[in-house]
């Protein structure tokens, strides 16, 4: 059983660095901003869920498993409003012509 525990682990961590690649090459490619952050919000947030959902069968507790599950889902609520903010005050040009 934890030899299947493992592989399972192995394949949904491996998944999950594939999009956090995926998003970072989305950062260094894409032309503008919103494409930008759009890849790299989207590409994030799937691969850090994948990267808890493999970790979680070796979670000791229950307690650690739903810590675990909160981190994923402050990372989420932080990373959509880091996002939105930035996305704004670019659309609204807020602060390029000050000094």
């Amino acid at each position: 059983m934890t030899t299947l525990l493992m592989i399972y682990s192995i394949v949904v961590i491996g998944a999950g660095l594939v999009f956090f690649a995926a998003g970072t090459l989305g950062l260094l490619r894409l032309p503008d901003l919103f494409t930008r952050l759009h890849a790299l919000t989207k590409a994030d947030n799937l691969g850090l869920g994948l990267v808890i959902l493999g970790l979680l069968p070796w979670a000791p507790s229950l307690w650690y498993a739903l810590e675990l599950f909160l981190i994923w889902l402050l990372v989420l609520l932080g990373g959509a409003t880091g996002a939105h903010l930035i996305a704004k005050r670019a659309l609204h040009g807020d602060g390029e012509d000050r000094q």
